[in-house]
């Protein structure tokens, strides 16, 4: 398939990929799979350049500005959840918050037995791969320091992708039904309630300036966290009432599934196949030691242990965002914990660096 070159060629393969998820998050909702516009959309991605490879996609890279307003409508969504009766949590958020940063050294410290003495791979390469959060800040540091990079890149990915499958997964089956819009949730209204332009243009007003208030700022994971926290400022101080329908979940759903499906564009199967038994082990024991902490948690503060083991699952904060909110799993409470994981990583990952003598 020839297209022209430019960003008229950008905008049509973007266009033509999301429907191409669209219709993989529809078959996966028909088939009642936990997450289903996410996943789906993420499978038909990842498949379509690791089994087809199309030669348009060769020089192809999902434009990060279009996945960067949906990342902040998604900050929105869950700011405007907001209530404040989160502030009555500040007690319990000193605990679960404290024991974050022992499940990120735990989390590390096991990461790297794994990458290390199972998978055989070299100091740099396991200490970096093992990391659980902080995806690009991993990726530099160990590019920087002798990590084989392509391996560091494709377990950080699989990671992320591994987690928001398996978790969902494990949701649906302990819960006995399908979890996320599979489900038919949808919070603040029905489904179908359609949005008005007032309020469109509410929430593209609201996400545009929290992005430039992250930009100022230079907040964590600003293209999520600055439009969050203006929605929730806006939303306590009764200035910021909207809901949030179903198809717009659907719709982040499927342009975060299929960023993260192009993802594997490049990387060979062998190197996939490699990398995937050890990342699935890795996920695993993550997803343990995160459910213990969440039932310690929960018998400590009696939060629900719902919203504590999505808190505390180590996957990227976008997505994880996104699983809270369509599960409706206090999605300010565990977009917090999960940015502060991703503080406490870069941090501990960058001191232990040096101790070690990983880089100079």
């Amino acid at each position: 398939m020839h297209f022209s070159e430019g960003a008229p060629r950008t905008v049509l393969i973007t266009a033509l990929l999301l429907g191409y998820g669209a219709c993989g998050g529809w078959l996966a909702a028909m088939a009642q799979f936990p997450m289903p516009w996410m996943l789906g959309s993420l499978l038909t991605a990842g498949s379509l350049v690791l089994l087809i490879k199309p030669k348009g996609l060769e020089t192809y890279s999902f434009p990060l500005r279009f996945r960067t307003m949906f990342i902040a409508m998604i900050g929105v969504m869950i700011g405007s959840q907001l209530e404040p009766s989160f502030i009555e949590l500040a007690s319990d958020l000193t605990l679960t918050i404290s024991m974050l940063a022992v499940f990120v050294v735990m989390a590390h410290s096991g990461n790297a037995l794994i990458f290390r003495r199972v998978g055989g791979y070299d100091r740099a390469t396991a200490f970096y791969a093992a990391t659980p959060g902080g995806l690009m800040e991993s990726i530099l540091l160990g590019e920087s320091s002798g990590a084989d990079i392509k391996v560091l890149t494709a377990q950080q990915f699989l990671r992320i992708i591994f987690v928001i499958t398996l978790l969902p997964l494990g949701l649906s089956l302990w819960l006995g039904h399908p979890v996320g819009s599979a489900a038919g949730l949808s919070l603040g209204g029905a489904p179908d309630t359609p949005l008005s332009l007032s309020e469109l243009a509410l929430i593209a007003a609201t996400g545009l300036a929290g992005l430039g208030i992250a930009a100022v700022t230079r907040l964590p994971a600003g293209h999520l966290t600055g439009p969050l926290l203006l929605a929730a400022a806006l939303s306590v101080a009764g200035l910021l009432d909207v809901h949030v329908p179903y198809w717009m979940i659907s719709a982040a759903q499927v342009v975060i599934g299929v960023s993260l499906g192009l993802r594997f564009n490049g990387m060979s199967a062998r190197l996939l196949r490699n990398c995937a038994g050890l990342s699935l082990l890795s996920v695993l024991f993550m997803l343990t030691l995160g459910s213990t902490f969440a039932m310690v948690l929960h018998l400590a503060t009696d939060l629900p242990f719902l919203h504590l083991f999505i808190s505390y699952a180590p996957g990227g904060v976008t997505e994880m965002s996104v699983i809270a909110l369509s599960l409706a799993a206090n999605p300010a409470f565990v977009s917090l914990h999960h940015v502060v994981r991703i503080l406490m990583t870069v941090i501990e990952l960058t001191t232990l660096s040096r101790l070690l003598g990983l880089r100079a």
